[in-house]
């Protein structure tokens, strides 16, 4: 993510602020990836925080959240607080992917749409099914709450779990169909890296559920429910390049150098050799790690890439990155 200026004075201005030190009012522009002045802000800013402009003649929403079509019940206990924080990943994510140009204007093709649920409801608790389906990612709100983010996340034995992992995700299980449908031969070369999409899906996650990943599924996949089918794998490797790249992409922008990359003009992005992105975000995390661990936190980045999934990653960077437009 880069790390912005005010426009009124020029500070340091961070993609999450609402107002620069100097008093202005900060409004971010996502097809100009910039603050901008004297724009007009999201709808939902009073509501949930959204420093967004406001695209949406007819409702006055910025893009993210004119995407969203489904809102939890906000006068059931903390489903306001959990909106807002669901909804700053989901801004967070489609402005790095849009660095990529997905969903900005030079993107004709069609936009994701959320339903953002919760499990407190006005009947009472109802369980919710994180997924994607023709176009929609339906996302469990729960996981907005830092206590229950790491108990389901400990839980599940999973390294990486958080909402900004969820929605790229899920978001990689819409990118799949978009470019399947774009490309005619993305299809073939995806059977031939991640397996085949055809295989049936449902039996596949009952296998998985019911005897857990192969024993050597490090050396095959990302994490071990990338190896319960190839969907999974695609949006699991996905979003690691997502991942990745915001990472490196962060790094550097924040000033920080390593003997792999001494340039702060490197822009992750634009980066074309999956190979040279992949090794040195992986450099960036292992120092990343260490410096964690000086305050006895978690690895921000726990996992070792073996040759095949390297592989993968390079494959579903290619796509993502713009490379995918060039299948045949």
């Amino acid at each position: 993510m880069r790390i912005y200026a005010c426009p009124s004075c020029h500070a340091t201005a961070y993609f999450s602020n609402q107002r620069c030190i100097c008093g202005s009012t900060l409004v971010y522009d996502p097809e100009r990836d910039a603050f901008v002045p004297g724009a007009q802000s999201c709808a939902n800013r009073a509501q949930i925080g959204c420093n967004w402009v406001a695209e949406q003649a007819e409702t006055d929403l910025c893009r993210s959240c004119a995407m969203t079509e489904v809102v939890p019940d906000i006068k059931q206990g903390d489903n306001l607080a959990l909106w807002s924080r669901a909804e700053a990943s989901k801004r967070w994510v489609l402005a790095t992917l849009g660095r990529w140009v997905w969903f900005t204007d030079a993107d004709t093709g069609p936009n994701p749409r959320f339903h953002l649920l919760s499990e407190d409801t006005a009947k009472g608790h109802t369980n919710i099914i994180m997924g994607h389906q023709n176009g929609l990612v339906t996302i469990n709100l729960a996981e907005a709450d830092p206590i229950e983010e790491v108990r389901r996340r400990e839980a599940l034995s999973e390294r990486l779990r958080t909402m900004t992992a969820h929605f790229r995700h899920e978001i990689a299980h819409f990118l799949f169909e978009r470019l399947a449908a774009a490309h005619p031969g993305f299809v073939g070369q995806f059977k031939a890296v991640f397996g085949d999409p055809q295989a049936d899906y449902g039996d596949a996650l009952k296998r998985h559920y019911a005897n857990g990943a192969p024993a050597d599924w490090n050396d095959r996949f990302i994490t071990p429910y990338a190896s319960a089918h190839a969907h999974e794998d695609w949006a699991e490797t996905s979003a690691h390049v997502m991942h990745l790249a915001d990472m490196l992409d962060s790094a550097v922008e924040a000033g920080l150098t390593l003997p792999v990359l001494n340039n702060l003009k490197y822009d992750a992005y634009a980066e074309t050799d999956a190979k040279a992105l992949i090794e040195t975000a992986g450099a960036y995390g292992l120092a990343l790690n260490h410096v964690n661990r000086s305050i006895g936190h978690d690895d921000i980045y726990p996992f070792v890439h073996s040759q095949t999934v390297q592989d993968k990653l390079a494959a579903a960077h290619g796509w993502l990155s713009g490379a995918g437009l060039r299948v045949e």
